[in-house]
């Protein structure tokens, strides 16, 4: 990989309502430590990432008690309602300290993402997201939640994080998407609105979003196996 230097950005301002915990998911235990913790610890290890901004909800009383709540290569600034909103402070807030470059948004969510995936990801001259092609059989249900008909999945990907772009192409991206009342679903859709065709790169399916509470079992598996091949 080139010298060139990172930014990441972690937006983690959601209570995650869907894993019915007593604290927002991010901050659930996971493999010895919490989820979030295990996400920036895969960024962490990565040199050429200079800086990672965490988007915090303003009512957070869980990240000041991790002891990467101190890391040096860690900033906070506080996140919005919507992802698109955290995601938009902190790429504000890196500007605002003068510097650009590429910047690698990533769900907290995420603990189980490849380092070298990550790596694959950075070595692209163009932006561009982690995703994989769709294996499933897709169905599109009727009015009744019967199927109306069957998706054709040739072309199809499931995108995961991170996704990667220009810090000033992207702050600009989601802006006008918001401004424009587009949804974005994350932040290769605000590229779209904006004219840009990301690229697709491969990555592995057990890159899973931490989303309900089977999903946590899975990752501790996940984590557990990652760590026994090294």
């Amino acid at each position: 990989m080139s010298c060139d230097l990172f930014y990441a950005v972690v937006p983690a301002a959601g209570i995650g309502s869907r894993m019915a915990a007593d604290m927002p998911k991010q901050y659930l235990p996971l493999a010895g430590s919490t989820v979030i913790e295990q996400t920036l610890k895969k960024l962490l290890s990565i040199p050429n990432i200079a800086t990672i901004v965490v988007a915090i909800s303003a009512h957070d009383t869980f990240w000041r008690n991790l002891s990467l709540s101190q890391h040096p290569r860690i900033q906070t600034v506080t996140g919005g309602a919507e992802r698109a909103h955290s995601v938009l402070a902190a790429l504000s807030h890196l500007q605002g300290q003068g510097l650009r470059g590429r910047v690698l948004v990533h769900d907290a969510a995420r603990p189980c993402v490849r380092v070298a995936d990550i790596e694959r990801l950075m070595a692209c001259a163009q932006g561009g997201i982690l995703a994989a092609p769709v294996s499933d059989t897709l169905k599109k249900s009727g009015a009744n939640g019967a199927i109306e008909n069957t998706v054709s999945r040739q072309d199809l990907w499931s995108a995961f994080t991170p996704q990667m772009f220009e810090l000033d192409g992207l702050l600009q991206a989601l802006q006008g998407a918001l401004d424009a009342g587009f949804e974005i679903t994350d932040e290769a859709s605000a590229m779209e609105w904006a004219g840009q065709r990301p690229e697709l790169v491969e990555g592995h399916r057990d890159n899973i979003k931490i989303t309900r509470p089977e999903d946590l079992l899975l990752a501790n598996l996940i984590l557990s196996q990652q760590l026994n091949k090294g």
